[in-house]
């Protein structure tokens, strides 16, 4: 991975202890360090157990403001009480302090991810994040991104560059996730850096509006975390008035930001634990683009579904269940379906013909395709990507914590 530089930040990423049993040779402690305080913007999980690091950094970025970021993999933080939250403040203030020059706390955000219900090795991070933080550099990016994963098979990064006002604009962006995937947010642990100049209310809009149409539109398993945490940092070195409307500039910006969320957010779907197949659900006609949405979605977590595509079977049934349980406007006497460019469903009906069982099933056999469903009720539409379930996602999850 060639090295990602993003004018006006450091990064690191080191092997501090927190992962344990196979995974405890990983990085597993990441920084993100503003040479001057950035402006700052999330979106975090909707599971209501949200994990202690996930309030902080909530509470913290109402000030449209950040400086450090401390990441830990190995251990979520979450379900671990007051002890959990007094951790989360001091994992921050160790950055923070142990800076040369030091730097505000207050202007520290905190992530995690890993086991969740476990206390975090504090006599470890003691020691290991002000040494992370003093570690940073400019070229540290590849550092960060493989420090923040746990079950990923490798890093997951995105880099964009975008013209305003002739300045050459960057934005640069990592994630981990491959399990406990489910759109509600934005799913998994996300970090964007980009040296715009731009003003936190917009910032906040621009981001929440990115991760709707992308990593709110993925799924795995269906599960949504405790610690799903997207942080988008802008540093403004690159000079040029602060964007702060969606003008030519802001939708320019936005573009950009949007792509490079979309990009990270099917990585998630590809590096499904387990996963050999990426599927994009396709609903159309529906009444209202929330009835489409949640049609798509009930189809993308279905598990009768993941394993059909797994299995290659056009099992066409298992998806106008789905349809059906997904609490929306339906006439059976109108859905149609596509497997890819093959019409399986017509009229609600299966079209029985010789050939298309068999070229159902070659689509199938593909590492991509789209399932298409139309509705013919209304004129919204929605998507959803997913991946198939396998043995190994079993095997993966039944041994997470050894």
């Amino acid at each position: 991975m060639d090295e990602v530089l993003i004018a006006g930040f450091r990064f690191a990423g080191e092997i501090v202890g927190v992962k344990r049993g196979s995974k405890r040779d990983r990085p597993d402690v990441g920084v993100i360090l503003a040479d001057q305080p950035a402006v700052a913007a999330g979106v975090f999980t909707q599971n209501k157990l949200r994990a202690a690091p996930v309030d902080l950094s909530v509470r913290r970025l109402r000030r449209g403001l950040c400086q450090g970021l401390v990441v830990n993999a190995g251990n979520a933080n979450a379900c671990t009480g007051a002890q959990g939250v007094a951790d989360a403040k001091e994992m921050a203030a160790l950055l923070a302090l142990g800076l040369e020059p030091a730097i505000d706390p207050k202007l520290v955000c905190v992530a995690s991810t890993g086991v969740i219900g476990e206390p975090l090795p504090m006599e470890l991070l003691r020691e290991g994040i002000p040494r992370v933080g003093r570690a940073a550099s400019a070229d540290g990016f590849s550092r960060f991104a493989r420090a923040i994963l746990t079950t990923d098979k490798g890093p997951k990064v995105a880099v964009r560059e975008v013209q305003l006002d002739g300045r050459t604009v960057r934005l640069a962006g990592c994630a981990k996730g491959a399990g406990m995937i489910a759109p509600k947010m934005a799913t998994t642990l996300a970090f964007i850096t980009t040296d715009a100049a731009v003003e936190a209310a917009w910032l906040s809009d621009a981001v929440r509006a990115a991760a709707d149409r992308t990593f709110n539109a993925v799924t795995v398993d269906g599960d949504t975390s405790t610690n799903d945490s997207l942080f988008v940092l802008a540093s403004g070195a690159a000079g040029g008035k602060p964007l702060k409307k969606d003008g030519k500039r802001g939708r320019a910006f936005a573009d950009a930001l949007r792509e490079v969320c979309g990009e990270l957010a099917t990585m998630l779907v590809r590096d499904g634990e387990g996963a050999t197949k990426v599927v994009e659900v396709i609903v159309e006609g529906a009444r209202t683009v929330r009835e489409a949405e949640r049609a798509a979605r009930r189809i993308a977590e279905s598990p009768l579904v993941k394993t059909a595509i797994h299995g290659a079977d056009p099992n066409w049934g298992r998806i106008l269940c789905a349809v059906g349980n997904a609490g929306i406007e339906v006439r059976a006497d109108k859905l149609e379906l596509d497997i890819g460019d093959v019409p399986v469903v017509r009229g609600g009906v299966g079209v029985r013909e010789a050939e298309t069982e068999v070229a159902a099933h070659a689509v199938m056999k593909q590492a991509t395709y789209q399932l298409r469903v139309r509705l013919h009720v209304g004129r919204a539409s929605a998507s959803m990507m997913t991946c198939d379930f396998t043995k190994e996602y079993i095997t993966i999850n039944a041994d997470y914590r050894s």
